[in-house]
């Protein structure tokens, strides 16, 4: 999905414990003793345990699995990419394959006698930002969004924007250097700011904290033996999920052939997209997303696949054309597209006003009501400059995050010489994205990249593709107004995006990741390099993954088992910028307009009536994504929903525990078999059963046929 949902963070911030504490200087000892049970010290745990130097916790070994991670996680977030767009956090299964692997690593050398340097949590951490970082740039690069929706493939399935201008097929080389030019300005963006996110202001960054939190666990005795527990279960279901997909690799020997298509609830149902496809990817990421992300993808399926549509397909020959082809934007996929859109634009619109408005008052309630008593250590400070209302982790982490600075020169110099450089690369990629566009980008970027990461810190909500969606419409209709026929305009629009979710994007994450090395106390210096190698595998191996997925399978056919649904989505957006509601099939503009207002006015009540019944109340965006593909991965979500309820209901200890390794085992080995399925296609070996399902009367005519 576009983002993440508020609620299910505000759940987290509460379960895991995230709550900033605040000591009080004028309690009893006694009372101190109490809280101390309460909220025991997490570092006093670690406080034996030297803390490496930033060098020391860059190894080769931290870089080498996070390669192997990073290629594995990229395959996964790919083809989630391509088929739904609806991407879990993944962080539990990186956080615990990095532990594994590195344990693995460490025990073998060890028993050899060649065992250098034990493995710290801060090298974990380092692992982890790396995987992350990498696997990362699968969705900011646009794969399955602003890229794809620039080919040919994407452009035939409108009658609008077809030019030879807007239009630019997907080629290796020029992927690879479009992510190299865009992808490392996010990074030195927020680098300057680092001290006031996360000394200054205390932003939690739940995500950033609960990943901490992971680490933390993992390298205490308990926690050890918990994680030796979770990744045995995440291989076993791993195993489990990589045969079944090569399984049932063999029944597919066709179109509409497999366990894939089969009718699970009748062949009209199937004909509205309505089946369950046997898929263990997304009974997994079913288990991983909240309860109610499930049930919105499932009314908005009813809504469109079960009601809307049958109900505008009875309108063909009166509202849009009898002979309009199934593709068309002019016919009923027009509908189908334009106002999940309008869904998404208005969800999007709403959230970004609300978090950019939390993000501003805090902002300066933090300036206004300042704490000038309190003076936080800089460069060269010790620990006893601090305020002494601060508890022992809040000192230690402190004095640890100040101790290796990244200097302010190196990130304005590394911003202003990648600026220039991109802004000469660009249009000789995208002729018609000027340079003076990606000036203005690059100029509003930094300020963006800030209320972006302000933000996420608050919420855990990124606003990316909400940003990458202005830079759409505002850039596309700036390009087409330089033109009379408006040739250029959706191109531009959509490298504007690229370039834009780019920099917000990875701001957004290195921003967690500081907060993240803050509380396992790895150096802000190992953050930024880890982020760095993650982001230069990222621009390597994503493009090399969609490279194999494009030549193997075809991919953006609505169809096919990958979709790329956002694709379509993204073009028809920059359509809609350049060319205005003429885009529009009759009676069209009606439905935008009400879904649209529909989806301000359900988020507005969501905030209203609080969270205790706002979880009874469906998300707009979640219910848009199945009113362009269907409601078939929804009915495996809501499986693993159904899974994950009756397994709390029975043992919720051993669910809240094993469930995560259980969700991203099936995800990982269903996502690994891509590797193998795309190469069997590649080398054109085919499976070699075709298992279809017909109706009777269909099957009577086949048996007549082969008869005669």
């Amino acid at each position: 999905m576009d983002h993440n949902n508020g609620d299910q963070y505000e759940e987290k911030m509460e379960s895991g414990g995230l709550h900033q504490r605040r000591s009080n200087t004028n309690t009893a000892a006694a009372e101190d003793e109490d809280e101390e049970l309460k909220n025991p010290s997490v570092e006093k745990v670690f406080e034996g345990k030297e803390v490496p130097t930033w060098q020391r916790q860059l190894t080769f070994r931290a870089f080498a699995v996070s390669f192997v991670l990073s290629v594995m996680f990229t395959f996964i977030v790919m083809k989630l990419n391509l088929t739904t767009g609806v991407i879990p956090s993944l962080n539990v299964a990186a956080g615990l394959l990095g532990f594994f692997l590195v344990k693995m690593w460490t025990k073998l050398l060890e028993k050899s006698g060649l065992l250098k340097q034990h493995f710290t949590r801060q090298e974990n951490t380092v692992i982890q930002t790396c995987v992350v970082a990498a696997s990362g740039i699968a969705f900011s690069g646009g794969f399955g969004s602003y890229l794809f929706a620039m080919s040919q493939k994407i452009a035939s399935q409108s009658t609008k924007g077809l030019t030879s201008a807007d239009i630019k097929n997907p080629s290796l080389h020029w992927i690879i250097g479009f992510l190299v030019v865009v992808s490392f300005l996010g990074l030195f963006s927020v680098v300057p700011l680092r001290k006031i996110m996360i000394i200054d202001f205390k932003l939690i960054y739940p995500s950033g904290t609960a990943t901490a939190y992971l680490i933390n666990s993992f390298h205490t005795p308990e926690g050890a033996k918990l994680a030796k527990k979770q990744v045995k279960e995440l291989g076993k279901f791993f195993c489990f999920s990589f045969f079944w997909g090569f399984f049932q690799w063999f029944f597919t020997g066709g179109d509409g052939c497999g366990f894939q298509s089969f009718p699970t609830f009748g062949l009209k149902a199937y004909a509205n997209k309505f089946y369950f496809d046997f898929s263990a990817t997304y009974v997994g990421v079913g288990m991983i997303c909240p309860y109610l992300v499930n049930v919105s993808l499932l009314l908005g399926a009813i809504l469109s696949w079960g009601i809307m549509w049958p109900l505008i397909g009875d309108k063909k020959g009166d509202w849009y054309s009898a002979t309009a082809h199934e593709n068309s934007l002019s016919g009923l996929y027009g509908y189908k597209v334009f106002i999940a859109i309008a869904l998404i634009l208005g969800d999007g619109l709403y959230n970004f006003v609300k978090v950019m408005g939390i993000t501003l008052k805090a902002l300066f309630t933090q300036l206004s009501n300042k704490d000038t008593s309190a003076v936080l250590p800089s460069d060269g400070c010790s620990a006893a400059l601090m305020t002494s209302g601060e508890s022992y982790d809040d000192q230690r982490r402190t004095t640890m995050f100040l101790k290796d600075q990244i200097p302010t020169w190196v990130a304005v110099t590394g911003y202003v010489t990648i600026a220039i450089i991109s802004t000469i690369t660009l249009p000789h990629i995208f002729h018609p994205l000027r340079w003076y566009y990606i000036v203005v980008i690059y100029i509003t970027a930094p300020v963006l990249a800030f209320c972006n990461a302000y933000g996420c810190g608050l919420t855990d909500w990124s606003l990316a593709s909400t940003y990458g969606k202005l830079a759409i419409f505002t850039i596309g209709a700036w390009a087409a107004s330089a033109h009379s026929d408006h040739h250029g305009g959706v191109l531009a629009g959509l490298a504007a995006c690229g370039v834009m979710m780019n920099i917000v994007s990875t701001a957004s994450d290195l921003s967690q990741d500081f907060k993240t090395g803050y509380l396992t106390l790895a150096s802000p210096r190992s953050m930024f390099v880890s982020q760095v190698i993650g982001t230069a595998y990222g621009c390597i191996i994503s493009p090399c993954v969609f490279w194999l997925f494009y030549k193997a399978f075809p991919l953006g056919d609505p169809n096919s088992p990958y979709p790329a649904p956002y694709a379509s989505v993204y073009r028809n957006m920059a359509i809609l910028g350049v060319e205005g509601f003429s885009a529009l099939p009759k009676h069209c503009l009606t439905f935008c307009a009400v879904f649209f207002v529909g989806a301000i006015v359900v988020n507005f009540i969501r905030d209203v009536v609080g969270k205790k019944w706002n979880r009874f109340i469906p998300l707009p965006m979640a219910m848009a994504i199945p009113f362009y593909i269907g409601g078939y991965f929804t009915i495996d979500m809501c499986l693993g929903s159904l899974i994950l309820f009756i397994w709390r209901k029975l043992n919720k200890a051993k669910a809240d525990a094993f469930a995560p390794a259980v969700a991203s085992g099936l995800i990982c080995g269903d996502g690994i078999w891509t590797l193998p399925s795309s190469l069997l296609a590649l080398f054109r070996l085919n499976p070699p059963i075709c298992m279809k399902f017909l109706s009777r009367a269909a099957n009577a005519r086949v048996d007549t046929f082969l008869g005669s």
